[in-house]
């Protein structure tokens, strides 16, 4: 690994402590301990945008999760970071966000304003720390503090890093970097082969833009012959590509140039290392503002969030007032964390088609 990368003397030891694995690195347990928890296989029946049970094809939490931990591995081994690290940290990157996708964390926040709020890279580091319970001496996944430290740093478009766990004012290590930029890279390919899927946006709309027109030069180029419908899946794939090698390309120079020499030179960089060309980020940007007036914005999506958010703010009032309607084993917490905070949590870690359900047996599954 390169100087900056996280070793395992980096990994910041557990909150509890542990001793050592007989032939797996302490970010390999992690990444078992991710893979292996409730919260991780909930990820199937959670929305990334598109609703699942409409598609058969179209993205879950879950596919979206393996799909960044699968770039974030390829690009930590061609940039000489830890792969085991940034594969971990990928795969736990998601486990908080709740059913229905954005919207759904959208609402959990209004109704929790005053009770301390929701976001969901704080509930992922909630997650592993506290709600997964798998071990009968403490409560939590007890992953090394390099991933938590991860978790909590994790920043895009669409993420804010949470507060108060970890000091926000030093970078996060270059894995934790990189995985942030692979979650947007996933994201955008993957919503665009969705979106194209679902006829909400087509190829002709998408010409107007330069990563699209880029990857569509490309891919002409590659088989001039090809139906246009195999040149638009090229395309699709290649936004990916194009995004992936300037990553790589970027941060490259930046580590060359800056040479960080150990994990605390990278968190005092006056700048983040891992990047990608200003060139590319101005094109990125701009796809990422068509996809949200064309795709999370559209009138299809917004029934589909907004029944979400309904079905939501239904079940949260339901068990605010009727605490003995919730599971005893959230019910046991009530005490020591607080209603609201409860209720929350056992939201958050529904599926689409569990809220459903619930709601459906205690609120008799109409609007209003």
């Amino acid at each position: 690994m390169r100087p900056g990368a996280v070793g395992e003397a980096d990994a910041g030891g557990r909150i509890h402590e542990e001793h050592p694995h007989a032939y797996r690195t302490c970010f390999q347990r992690d990444r078992d301990r991710i893979v292996h928890c409730s919260a991780f296989r909930r990820l199937d029946y959670k929305t990334q945008v598109f609703v699942p049970h409409v598609h058969d094809h179209y993205r879950t939490r879950l596919t979206h999760t393996l799909e960044v931990a699968q770039i974030a591995r390829s690009l930590a081994r061609a940039l000489r970071l830890n792969e085991d690290l940034a594969e971990a940290v990928a795969l736990a990157h998601d486990l908080g966000h709740p059913p229905f996708g954005h919207a759904g964390e959208e609402v959990l926040d209004e109704l929790m304003a005053n009770h301390g709020h929701f976001e969901h890279n704080r509930q992922s580091l909630r997650v592993v720390d506290y709600l997964e319970h798998p071990y009968p001496a403490f409560r939590g996944l007890n992953l090394t503090a390099a991933v938590r430290e991860c978790l909590a740093k994790h920043a895009t478009r669409y993420d804010t890093p949470a507060a108060d766990a970890f000091d926000l004012r030093r970078r996060a290590p270059l894995e934790g970097q990189l995985v942030d930029l692979c979650d947007e890279i996933a994201y955008t390919s993957a919503d665009v082969d969705d979106a194209l899927q679902a006829r909400w946006i087509t190829p002709e709309a998408l010409g107007k833009l330069d990563l699209w027109r880029l990857a569509w030069d490309q891919a002409l180029a590659a088989d001039p012959g090809a139906r246009p419908i195999h040149t638009q899946i090229r395309a699709t794939k290649g936004i990916l590509a194009i995004l992936a090698d300037d990553v790589v390309a970027t941060t490259g120079r930046r580590l060359d140039d800056a040479a960080p020499a150990d994990l605390e030179a990278v968190r005092d960089a006056p700048q983040r290392l891992v990047a990608c060309s200003d060139p590319v980020r101005a094109a990125l940007d701009q796809l990422g503002d068509f996809m949200y007036r064309e795709v999370y914005l559209h009138p299809a999506n917004r029934r589909s969030t907004d029944e979400g958010r309904h079905l939501i703010r239904d079940l949260f009032a339901r068990f605010a007032a009727a605490p003995d309607a919730l599971p005893g084993r959230y019910a046991r917490r009530i005490e020591a964390d607080g209603l609201h905070r409860v209720v929350c949590d056992y939201i958050a870690g529904m599926t689409d088609r569990f809220c459903r359900d619930e709601h459906r047996r205690l609120c008799g599954g109409g609007r209003g």
